[in-house]
């Protein structure tokens, strides 16, 4: 799903671009590949510049699909926020900041501030 989400996004990618944005091998990403073309959802093509290449392309039926499922979900979420007041707005654009920052400092792993907070004081990281 993941990889059609990226292709769906990007219009097409080589293998090894989408390896790189599954954060997998390139080996695994040609597999995922393998099955999105045996089931019909992408095609592989020529790279458009380089002859030894080719990129992976998403089919029109499948984005009209994605699509599909996905538009009344994104025009329910924007009525949800049309509905919201200023107050609300405010409140809500806040605590997913706040949310934002957590996943930013996740992300960074050990070297982040939690971490950094531990090594100074070893009961912290209880």
């Amino acid at each position: 799903m993941k990889a059609m989400e990226h292709l769906i996004q990007e219009g097409s990618l080589s293998p090894t671009e989408l390896a790189g944005r599954l954060g997998v091998s390139t080996a695994a990403a040609t597999l995922v590949v393998d099955r999105l073309v045996e089931v019909g959802h992408v095609d592989r093509r020529p790279h458009p510049h380089d002859r030894r290449r080719v990129v992976v392309v998403p089919r029109p039926a499948s984005v009209g699909q994605a699509m599909a499922e996905l538009m009344p979900m994104i025009g329910g979420v924007a009525r949800a926020a049309d509905a919201l007041t200023d107050a609300e707005r405010a409140a809500v654009t806040r605590f997913l900041g706040e949310v934002r920052e957590v996943y930013r400092e996740a992300a960074a792993g050990p070297a982040g501030p939690a971490a950094s907070a531990s090594a100074a004081d070893p009961s912290a990281a209880r």
